[in-house]
């Protein structure tokens, strides 16, 4: 048995050493190949890095400053001024154009998508809102909700319930009721009841304390009703 495990032993050192060296010949035949590659990866990180920081960064900055009066625009709801400018700052749209490589122009179709919302031209909202993403938990809910409204007014129900889907799917207690309820009053509208009967008690039973479980009840009671029938 002894014999046996040194004679394991030793197949086992001698398949290492075989893999090293058929590695070590790797390396040495493809020398040339290897040092070009990773030359290369060392100079797409330095490039990117310094565009980051020579290009990117001080374009940031600059965007910030010039969308403040473009979003003064938006807290006091004026969205014409605030999507083409007042004449003498700019617009999100300058901001877009301009800067549309920053977080910030990325931002700024955000602002023109929410803007056009409210001023009823639904596609262009759609167009903005679509060419914007993000993960934070506060603005994504936001962000496809609007998109959901967007859909809903353009009657386009399916896509609409898709939408508000999606905002609720970020659980927190202040957006995702807002977007269930919307949700389950666009399914009714498509009868679908068993559906919209499920977030109207999701709505109640996980955000007891919103504003829409103070009147979900009657949601609940209608569409009850209508599964009766």
């Amino acid at each position: 048995m002894a014999k046996n495990k040194d004679l394991n032993k030793e197949d086992n050192l001698s398949e290492v050493e075989s893999a090293l060296t058929k590695s070590e010949q790797f390396v040495e035949d493809n020398q040339k190949i290897l040092s070009i590659v990773i030359g290369a990866a060392v100079v797409i990180v330095a490039a990117y890095l310094g565009f980051t920081k020579l290009y990117i960064q001080p374009k940031e900055k600059a965007a910030q400053e010039e969308m403040f009066f473009a979003e003064q625009y938006f807290e006091k709801d004026s969205f014409n001024l605030a999507i083409n400018g007042d004449g003498t700052n700019p617009g999100f749209l300058d901001i877009i154009d301009d800067y549309g490589v920053t977080p910030a122009g990325k931002l700024a179709n955000y602002y023109v998508g929410i803007s056009y919302l409210h001023m009823g031209q639904y596609e262009d909202a759609l167009t903005y809102l679509n060419d914007f993403s993000t993960d934070d938990l506060v603005l994504a809910p936001v962000l496809e909700g609007a998109k959901g409204d967007c859909y809903a007014e353009l009657e386009q129900p399916k896509k609409a319930i898709s939408a508000y889907k999606a905002a609720a799917s970020t659980k927190n207690e202040f957006t995702t009721p807002v977007y269930l309820l919307k949700a389950g009053q666009m399914m009714e509208t498509q009868g679908e009841f068993d559906d919209a009967l499920e977030v109207y008690t999701e709505i109640k039973k996980d955000y007891p304390t919103s504003t829409e479980a103070r009147t979900i009840d009657k949601y609940i009671a209608r569409v009850e009703m209508e599964l009766k029938k």
